[in-house]
């Protein structure tokens, strides 16, 4: 998994591996003491922190002191330490992420960093413990779903984030084949990726949706058949039940919600073969919050904001970390056998679109375009922008559609948005934004509002002067009535 010089590393990191993987193991049987691994763990991390510059900034004196104490007992770190701990939210690891380190920055293997969608970029460099762990984490659960006559196709545009190279990794511990082209982000041409996905007989595709969407589209436009798979790895992006079916429908493969984290934390979650995101309960202390206080995560139902705590970070570790992540945890046992918690995504709260008095999140309005086909004619993508009263959804097809299929769409869209006025136009291909061609999209910003005077810029021409014109129609005395179709 990892080839070093150094026969002492190199041994140590085999140790490791034996280790942790005998504790997956316990731990998705249900053999294992949670509690006394989590306390054992957390004395450790807690010993960690201590090195961390971080919390001399967010921890008062008596704080620090408790943290830092020599020795400290597991279950007075789990039961009486921990607790007390102030939550950490994402401004304090933007202002100070490069002082989490407890070692020298030259002691990591890889540099990344999160994308900066929520706000300031925090580095996330991957040291050799943390890439073996999260590895065999991720691995042990992908195995009930790919074989080693398997060829995966990793499509992921994002240099400065971990997920791609975690992959390529994870399926190289499975004995998967793998390739991972990088797609121009100027030209969006996905003929060599078609190629090989044609020649070399990739059946899996690991990345995000809109990327595949992209290509999809790409072959559409150029007249290529489109790329199939028999399984989808789904990743980096809200993708709701009709996202799934769509996509499905599409490339003819099972979707799954391959994983779930962030590059600051790792992967918390994982999904299994009955399509269910397992939490990472062995290297992680999980907690929920919400107005009614913050508890720990136990398996019972309950919904809340994640919060995370590593256990497997030592470089790096973090201590109540709020995600901005909504999750539930259902409660019930997974078919699949592994008895660790299962975890649904339901998004962020900057998922959901405010207008006026009524929210729409990304789930409602994907239902109304995929949830059942529509006649004649496919969505591939969308992309929704929001203007005073005025709503435009730019979407791509698979051809020229008339005005009776401008009506149904719109006619799905007008539950959403009561008192506002709605025009679908097609485009021939999204903004990068949308379409995850920048950094900046790398986690999909599918909403645009337009009344922030500064996101003009985040159009490109000539989809720019196609909003300007559409919302312009929109206003009183303004043609066509809304509904009616325009190409770009």
């Amino acid at each position: 998994m990892l080839l070093l010089r150094d026969s002492a590393r190199s041994a140590a990191l085999g140790r490791l591996a034996d280790d942790h993987t005998s504790l997956v193991h316990s731990v998705h049987s249900g053999e294992v003491d949670l509690t006394a691994v989590h306390a054992g763990k957390l004395a450790t991390t807690l010993a960690a922190a201590a090195r961390s510059s971080l919390y001399r900034h967010i921890y008062d004196d008596a704080l620090r002191e408790a943290v830092t104490r020599p020795g400290i007992d597991p279950r007075t770190a789990l039961e009486e330490i921990f607790p007390g701990l102030p939550l950490l939210n994402k401004q304090d690891l933007a202002a100070y992420g490069d002082e989490a380190f407890t070692r020298p920055l030259a002691e990591f293997l890889h540099y990344y960093e999160s994308s900066g969608t929520t706000g300031d970029p925090v580095a996330a460099p991957k040291a050799a413990d943390d890439l073996v762990v999260n590895t065999i984490n991720i691995g042990s659960l992908w195995a009930q779903l790919l074989r080693e006559r398997d060829v995966a196709l990793i499509l992921i545009n994002a240099p400065f984030a971990p997920a791609a190279y975690q992959f390529e990794k994870v399926l190289e511990y499975l004995g998967v084949m793998s390739f991972r082209p990088w797609v121009d982000n100027i030209t969006g041409d996905y003929g060599r990726v078609l190629r090989l996905v044609e020649s070399l007989r990739a059946n899996v595709f690991v990345g995000p949706p809109s990327r595949l969407l992209e290509m999809i589209q790409f072959a559409h436009r150029e007249g290529l058949a489109a790329p199939g798979f028999d399984r989808l790895l789904l990743m980096a992006e809200q993708t709701g039940p009709s996202f799934v079916r769509h996509l499905e429908r599409l490339t003819g493969g099972v979707a799954y919600v391959c994983s779930y984290g962030s590059s600051e934390t790792g992967t918390t979650a994982v999904t299994c073969r009955e399509r269910n995101l397992h939490l990472q309960t062995h290297s992680y202390l999980l907690e929920l919050t919400d107005d009614s206080g913050t508890r720990r995560i136990d398996g019972s139902p309950d919904r809340g904001e994640l919060v995370v705590t590593t256990l497997d970070l030592p470089a790096r570790p973090l201590l109540r970390y709020r995600t901005g992540d909504r999750v539930e945890i259902t409660g019930t046992d997974c078919p699949c056998g592994v008895r660790t918690p299962v975890l649904r995504t339901l998004g962020r709260e900057q998922d959901v679109v405010t207008l006026a008095t009524n929210g729409v999140r990304q789930n409602d309005l994907e239902a109304a375009l995929w949830s059942e086909p529509l006649p004649d004619h496919t969505v591939f993508n969308y992309m929704l922008v929001v203007r005073e009263r005025g709503v435009v959804l730019l979407v791509t097809t698979d051809g020229d559609p008339g005005p009776e299929w401008f009506a149904h769409v719109s006619g799905r869209l007008d539950p959403l948005f009561p008192g506002m006025t709605v025009a679908v136009r097609v485009v021939g291909t999204l903004p990068p934004l949308a379409s995850l061609g920048q950094y900046l999209g790398w986690k999909l910003s599918r909403v645009l509002d337009l009344n922030d005077e500064r996101n003009w810029a985040r159009l490109p021409e000539p989809i720019r002067a196609l909003v300007a014109e559409s919302l312009r129609q929109l206003e009183p005395g303004g043609q066509p009535p809304r509904g009616a179709g325009g190409a770009a």
